[in-house]
């Protein structure tokens, strides 16, 4: 249409190949606004900063952060962001000083960013130290995402009573994405709360299947296969079901989607037959499939088996075969949590073949290299 381009353009682009992951996109319209004489724009830089961390290139995302001439403060904030999210929380609490030493003022949305960072490393004491300060030195009102960070905070490191009674503290209705958070209940075997948490999702959002998820996933860890069957109904009668799992990787400028136990990719037998070398190998290595995990009332065999097919293993085994080169990361993308399971399997598979995983699950990034994760295992 001959209309023209602008820096906003260039930022919204990158920021729509970021939001899915698309790292080539995203490299091209990089080159692109270079080209177009908008190497220094801020705007552009800041996208550029949290494309490369959200595609998990944490270097390159280090290097577009570098090379800006002016940080403002969602260029600090992008970056303190992308650390958290890739497992490196000390550097960005670190960073988060030099923005406040360099004069720059924190927002709400950055202190979204700092709390998450303690959240991912469990760092409880400098949480609630932020939490605090950010009312008592910055002025900022606590909004609901920032109340959802310290329930998280609480929950993760097993501190689910205090998580509790802090929700019942705030001086607002929690919502449901704040109850939902509680669901690290689940983590740390307390059911009472968890069924407190459950039942006030349920209030709140009648049509969301997570809660009835989580019970039912609750009253399985306890072998209550008959409140299981119930809870299973109760989802049937509403039309209510739980999210299928779903991995995916860019080879070749083509996304390559997979599903648990999936068989419709055309190279699904070399993908198969690489997923049963490799789980040969890392069970001599000491790799043994977490049964405990398959919350349905079966035999270990058929547990196994259903663990063996997860998308992510089937996943890996595509990226082996497809990305040969052994000096590139292999790359994939989650659209939940990973599983304890195959969290294991990704680093023995990392550790048997030299190569490093990158998983971009619903909450985090996970980088495993030789049988070790980003995470230090605080997930």
């Amino acid at each position: 249409m001959d209309v023209g381009i602008s820096t906003f353009t260039f930022a919204s682009l990158i920021s729509a190949a970021a939001s899915i992951g698309l790292l080539t996109k995203g490299q091209q319209l990089h080159a692109l606004s270079l080209k177009a004489g908008f190497g220094s724009d801020r705007g552009i830089g800041n996208s550029l900063v949290s494309m490369y961390s959200r595609c998990g290139y944490l270097e390159d995302a280090c290097r577009a952060f570098d090379e800006m001439n002016d940080h403002n403060v969602i260029s600090w904030t992008s970056m303190i962001s992308g650390l958290a999210k890739h497992g490196y929380a000390e550097r960005a609490l670190e960073l988060f000083h030099h923005m406040i030493s360099a004069g720059v003022k924190p927002n709400d949305v950055t202190y979204i960013a700092v709390l998450s960072a303690c959240s991912h490393a469990g760092l409880v004491k400098e949480g609630k130290e932020h939490f605090r300060l950010m009312q008592k030195d910055h002025g900022l009102v606590p909004r609901m995402e920032h109340y959802t960070c310290m329930v998280d905070l609480l929950g993760r490191s097993g501190l689910v009573e205090e998580a509790l009674d802090f929700i019942n503290k705030m001086p607002c209705k929690a919502d449901a994405l704040v109850w939902k958070t509680l669901g690290a209940c689940k983590t740390h075997d307390n059911m009472e709360i968890g069924e407190i948490a459950a039942n006030k999702v349920i209030e709140l959002e009648l049509q969301d299947p997570a809660p009835y998820v989580l019970l039912s996933n609750l009253y399985a860890d306890a072998g209550l296969w008959d409140q299981v069957a119930r809870i299973r109904s109760v989802m049937r009668d509403k039309k209510l079901s739980k999210e299928t799992g779903l991995s995916w990787m860019h080879v070749e400028n083509t996304i390559h989607e997979f599903r648990a136990g999936d068989t419709s990719h055309p190279r699904a037998e070399e993908i198969y037959s690489k997923l049963d070398t490799l789980i040969r190998e890392i069970k001599g290595m000491g790799y043994v499939p977490d049964t405990s995990i398959v919350l349905h009332d079966m035999s270990d065999e058929l547990k196994e088996q259903c663990l063996l097919q997860h998308s992510e293993k089937i996943a890996v085994a595509f990226g082996l075969i497809s990305c040969t080169s052994e000096t590139k990361p292999i790359r994939i993308f989650k659209n939940l949590r990973v599983c304890a399971d195959c969290h294991s399997a990704l680093k023995y598979v990392s550790k048997a073949t030299g190569r490093e995983i990158i998983l971009r699950d619903s909450n985090r990034f996970h980088s495993t290299k030789d049988g070790k994760c980003s995470c230090g295992e605080y997930w």
